[in-house]
């Protein structure tokens, strides 16, 4: 089995026939993207049941907050997986240390936080939001899971929505992918420590990434990362942030969202 993280290289077109019960898949062209959704409906699967969707963007070192069209693409997507109302806590998952798995923490700076002493929140109309990045959880000396526990227990938003790197088993996805998913944080590794799910938090989560990270053979520890790995963090982190703003911020547009986040 190929290692990634990104549902539809497992069940998407082009992949081998297999046994495709409980699974459900379209793909579609929007402004010179490909979108595609996969629905999983049910266990033993190579990825927990739910819905995936996945953008195919040009490279994201080129993009920015400034490409609306994607920003919106993204959003309304997003927007489909999320409560529709309802407080929701963004947690950036990563070390912004480590180039490859900064993206979590990268993105957090970009969300638009809306609760807290400095946002005297009821806003018409604007959602509440609260956003952290944890870092890296064995210097805390908690897990990842029991960090989100608390934080969800403090904030009690109506879904967590997670941010993190992910792995790809394509080349030329890198840098260059979008991926959301209600399934919840759940890393194709199962060793992983980043595995984080409704059933373990009690609220739903959603998952939001991209691959950055590649094996470079089967059997290997070797890793292969896009070129313009800096860029990509950089711009992406700063698109994806635009589009989760737009997603829980939906009466703004995005020029408003962007000049309001940068000015936190």
């Amino acid at each position: 089995m190929r290692y990634t993280d990104m549902a539809d290289e497992l069940f998407g077109p082009g992949q081998e026939a297999g046994d495709r019960t409980g699974i459900r898949l379209a793909t579609l062209r929007q402004n010179g993207m490909r979108l595609t959704r996969v629905e999983i409906s049910r266990d033993g699967l190579a990825r927990p049941r739910g819905r995936y969707v996945t953008l195919e963007t040009p490279s994201l070192s080129l993009l920015d907050e400034r490409d609306t069209a994607v920003i919106e693409l993204a959003a309304e997507e997003l927007r489909a997986l999320l409560p529709p109302e309802g407080p929701v806590l963004v947690l950036g998952v990563g070390n912004r240390r480590v180039t490859a798995d900064a993206l979590g923490p990268r993105t957090v700076q970009h969300v638009l936080v809306t609760m807290g002493a400095s946002h005297p929140l009821p806003l018409r109309g604007i959602r509440p939001v609260a956003a952290v990045a944890p870092g890296v959880s064995q210097s805390a000396g908690l897990s990842l899971q029991e960090l989100a526990r608390a934080l969800v227990g403090a904030v009690r938003p109506t879904a967590l929505l997670c941010v993190d790197s992910l792995c790809s088993s394509e080349p030329q996805r890198l840098g260059r992918t979008i991926q959301f998913s209600d399934t919840g944080l759940a890393p194709a590794d199962p060793g992983s420590s980043r595995h984080l799910d409704a059933a373990g938090l009690g609220v739903p989560v959603v998952a939001a990434g991209v691959p950055t990270l590649m094996e470079a053979a089967e059997g290997r520890d070797l890793v292969v990362a896009p070129r313009a790995l800096d860029s990509v963090i950089a711009h992406g982190a700063a698109l994806l942030g635009a589009a989760i703003n737009r997603a829980l911020q939906p009466r703004l547009t995005v020029n408003q969202l962007c000049w309001l986040a940068s000015q936190a």
